[in-house]
């Protein structure tokens, strides 16, 4: 299995990065430098890409080595996949050899073995990089390949830089690859690397539009104990969080900053949770809330920009000056897109992501907790859990007892009462099976909605009596907008008063 955490740089930073103070202090011999040139192969339908697999042959000076690289996952940047590698003779790679390798009834041998895969392979994009190799030795006894690459993916001329280091584990401990990479990164801007050279160029052979990256089920089994369950929530809300970062960067897609949003909501709200059997550190606590702060701020123009304000033009088509207002929220919209994805981009938030990574594979709350408190994450989590949950929906109900009529700081708090239960059920969900829970999952999500759009309401009131200080020629359709959506959350508040009532008659079965 190889583990290598892959970090990117701009060209502005590689001559800090080569002279850095720690690579003088732990290198074990003199950096050695490599021309390589790496051709990856597929069918022409992706057979090995869509079977999680990547296959390349390297040449570097006289010698030709073929690699295939499959499963695995990236937790906070840190790759770690099953690699299988062999010397070849000529520019195309040997699948009886391969064959001999790889576990014969793996997905992976399955493929290697696959007449269409064997007749249909051909190259597909190429790689061509200069490789500056360090070979360090940390003070821990860790043993770590630091590699930088310069050079360009090429696809049929079309290219894409690259320009990034990786830090392969050799010997020891992988959480010290976080600690060497936050050293680094106290001097070396840096960007966490979420995507492998071989996915990269899976991008230029077949680009697609950005597909912004939902919440996955959690996978927990009754026989976890609570420590590995909330590792594993962790690392699912981080995963989410991570995936969506690169769309936010570059393409400032409005679902992907959504989505990268609720992974931080649901990694806060995980953190809650737990709180009762282990503490979260403070300075990750306060990151966390800068980062919901700056994706918050685009996601409520987003909403009014693209669902609000259209939902108003819709329901009064015939009212004038709707367009130049939207207009104006869309530039809004636009501008604090780019504000948000400049923090996604920043120094600070490489070193969350690596700074929580770390935290949560190293089981770093462990460090403050007595002899006694262990003790309680090594209960089952199943009973752990049906407790939560429980204690989660009374909280609800106790708070959802004056929503009738309520005022909007009144709906914030049940809103978000509901939404604290509705993770964490969705959380727990895989220990009792979906179905036991769908129908009070689907109720508190039509509460939930509900609710949701009342609240967009009120933060659309918000920035609209901003934007009518800041654009007073825009105050009449302003004022239209803010009358029709406070008569709008008026009757529609009666049907929250409706999906109450059915959610409290219903009992949490866990």
């Amino acid at each position: 299995m190889e583990v290598e955490l892959k970090l990117l740089l701009t060209e502005h930073a590689v001559e800090a990065f080569r002279r850095h103070r720690l690579l003088k202090a732990y290198s074990s011999a003199l950096p050695h430098e490599l021309t390589q040139h790496d051709t990856y192969f597929d069918t022409p339908d992706q057979r090995l890409r869509h079977s999680d697999a990547g296959l390349r042959v390297r040449r570097s000076g006289a010698n030709s080595v073929q690699t295939l690289k499959a499963g695995g996952a990236v937790h906070g940047g840190l790759h770690s996949r099953h690699e299988w590698e062999s010397r070849v003779s000529g520019p195309g790679p040997d699948l009886a050899e391969l064959r001999q390798q790889v576990e014969h009834n793996s997905p992976w041998g399955r493929l290697l073995r696959s007449p269409v895969v064997e007749d249909r392979l051909l190259p597909i994009f190429k790689v061509h990089v200069k490789r500056t190799v360090w070979l360090l030795r940390l003070p821990q006894g860790d043993q770590i390949e630091c590699a930088l690459d310069l050079g360009d993916i090429d696809c049929e001329g079309r290219t894409l830089p690259v320009c990034e280091i990786e830090l392969e584990l050799k010997l020891g401990d992988p959480l010290h690859l976080f600690d060497f990479a936050l050293a680094l990164l106290a001097d070396v801007p840096m960007h966490i690397g979420q995507l492998s050279k071989a996915e990269r160029g899976y991008a230029l052979y077949a680009p697609q539009a950005p597909q912004a990256v939902k919440a996955t089920p959690v996978a927990l089994t009754p026989r976890m104990d609570v420590e590995r369950a909330f590792g594993a929530i962790v690392v699912n809300c981080l995963g989410q969080v991570q995936a969506n970062a690169g769309a936010v960067v570059h393409e400032h897609d409005v679902e992907s900053l959504h989505q990268m949003r609720v992974g931080v909501r649901r990694l806060r709200a995980a953190l809650g949770l737990f709180a009762p059997v282990l503490a979260t550190p403070d300075d990750l606590q306060q990151e966390l809330a800068w980062l919901t702060e700056q994706l918050g701020a685009a996601r409520d123009w987003d909403v009014l920009a693209g669902v609000t304000l259209p939902a108003v033009m819709v329901a009064a088509p015939h009212e004038t000056g709707l367009d130049a207002l939207l207009r104006e929220v869309r530039q809004r919209a636009h501008a604090s897109h780019t504000l948000a994805a400049g923090a996604v981009d920043a120094t600070r938030y490489t070193g969350l992501v690596l700074g929580f990574a770390r935290w949560a594979q190293g089981n770093g709350w462990r460090d403050a907790m007595t002899a006694s408190a262990r003790r309680k994450l090594t209960r089952p989590v199943a009973k752990f859990a049906g407790a939560l949950m429980q204690q989660r929906q009374r909280r609800l109900l106790e708070r959802g007892k004056s929503l009738r009529d309520a005022a909007p700081e009144t709906r914030h708090r049940v809103r978000i009462a509901a939404k604290k239960t509705r993770y964490a059920i969705e959380f727990f969900q895989p220990l009792y099976g979906a179905k036991k829970l769908a129908r009070y999952v689907q109720a508190l999500t039509q509460l939930q909605d509900e609710l949701g759009w009342l609240n967009d309401a009120v933060v659309a009131d918000t920035l609209l009596r901003r934007l009518h200080e800041e654009q007073p020629a825009l105050a009449a359709s302003i004022g239209f907008v803010r009358g029709y959506l406070s008569a709008r959350a008026e009757h529609d508040n009666k049907r929250v008063g409706k999906l109450w009532d059915q959610l409290a008659r219903m009992k949490l079965a866990c």
